[in-house]
């Protein structure tokens, strides 16, 4: 399979002569077999297969070979949540004393766990801008307990675009791990190992499930990453105590990061995936790269409608021409496609902003984006609330940012809303 429109429909499962033409849901927690050896084998992962949910699972697997083919990666590892895939995504390498760097422009969840709870286990963060000083800045804060370095493709919701090629040569040269949020872009439009990275991370609950139904998140390994002798990640080259003494780089090569998660960080967190999530994620995939074009095209119309407006003050959507990451996107978006969200200035400030969304008719006020629906917030007093002035300016949000997730409505019909909103929202 060439195209990714085939890989969305056809990728992950494939069934034998007289199966179900549709993915089964496994609602099993426990596996059946013939002999302890065979189950002895499977705990030493000697053999494949399956024999605890928590673990893994059919349903979850096919969804997980699905996320594999379509990065173009190695493996995959499906989780209850963005931020779960996210958290066990840095465990598998930091620990006390670690350090990981991260863009500061990043959805305020993951702010808020890089800020607040890994450094209580001991993880400090350093938060960079991405400007003009962005590969100086990397390089000033690598040092020797660096472990990763995290960027979202597209900033929820400062709206960014980050330069992938350039963040992944300086972690090649210090032989760190790039790790991306490909959340908003999703692989319809953009796969970031293409691009260098080494791992990538959804919150599956977005576009890739696409109805707002289903909670998940994944974690994919590109396989590409150099784990042997390289003394940055001593917990990769040294026996596993609590797995027979494996060594994860010799043992397992190019899937030595997605196994030890698995094997480690899934077995004692337990953060799984369950497999009706899965079944709809995997549902929801099959269209992604149909919805990806409409949100798309619907959300230009709708930048292009607020840059006109004398009710807006600015807007971030990186397919507009005028925007400082639209050369970004044309060099990693697949057609410039950018996604469904808009975030823009709103005259008049909180005030304002909260009128606009009062006057919507067609958008629904949520905590949530990226699925068929139209939606809005202000995430300065909502999904960001938790953060102080300082905080939300190093995330790139003020107080008139509104953000739009776009849905696949009819283009009329969202373009008239937001203006008859936008009306309504300079009244005194």
């Amino acid at each position: 399979m060439k195209s990714i429109d085939t890989k969305c429909v056809q990728a992950g499962y494939k069934p034998k002569n007289g199966e179900p033409r549709v993915l089964p849901i496994y609602q099993s927690t426990t596996f059946k077999y013939d002999t302890p050896e065979e189950m002895g084998d499977l705990f030493d992962l000697k053999k494949s297969g399956y024999f605890y949910t928590r673990l893994s699972n059919p349903t979850l697997g096919a969804l997980e070979e699905k996320m594999t083919v379509l990065e173009g990666a190695k493996g995959a590892m499906a989780c209850s949540s963005g931020m779960a895939a996210i958290t066990l995504g840095v465990l598998t390498v930091a620990g006390q004393g670690d350090n990981v760097i991260s863009l500061s422009t990043i959805y305020g969840g993951t702010f808020n766990l890089f800020g607040v709870t890994l450094p209580k286990l001991g993880i400090e963060c350093r938060f960079i801008k991405h400007d003009e000083n962005l590969v100086s800045e990397l390089e000033k804060n690598i040092d020797d307990r660096t472990k990763l370095v995290f960027a979202e493709t597209l900033a929820n919701p400062a709206m960014d675009v980050a330069d992938l090629e350039k963040i992944a040569e300086v972690c090649k040269k210090h032989k760190v791990l790039f790790m991306v949020d490909n959340t908003l872009i999703t692989p319809a439009i953009c796969r970031p190992i293409k691009w260098g990275a080494d791992i990538v991370v959804y919150s599956s609950t977005k576009y890739l499930d696409g109805h707002a139904c289903s909670l998940g998140g994944l974690i994919i390994d590109g396989g590409n990453f150099d784990f042997q002798n390289n003394p940055r990640y001593p917990d990769f080259n040294t026996p596993d105590n609590s797995y027979h003494g494996m060594v994860y780089a010799k043992d397992f090569k190019d899937l030595a990061y997605i196994t030890k998660a698995r094997v480690q960080y899934m077995r004692d967190i337990g953060a799984q995936m369950a497999p009706m999530n899965a079944f709809l994620t995997n549902m929801g995939i099959e269209t992604l790269h149909l919805r990806m074009q409409r949100h798309s095209s619907n959300a230009l119309a709708v930048a292009r409608l607020l840059h006109n407006s004398p009710a807006v003050e600015w807007v971030r959507y990186a397919g507009l021409e005028e925007d400082k990451s639209f050369g970004l996107a044309k060099k990693y978006f697949d057609k410039c496609m950018c996604s469904g969200m808009v975030t823009f200035g709103i005259k008049g400030g909180r005030e304002a902003a909260s009128k606009f969304q009062k006057a919507l008719k067609l958008f629904n006020i949520v905590t949530h984006i990226a699925d068929a629906r139209s939606s809005v917030l202000h995430p300065a007093t909502s999904t960001h609330r938790q953060l102080n002035a300082k905080q939300l300016e190093e995330c790139g949000i003020s107080e008139n940012l509104v953000r739009l997730s776009v849905g696949i409505e009819g283009e009329e019909d969202i373009l008239e809303d937001i203006q008859q909103a936008l009306d309504k929202s300079q009244r005194r």
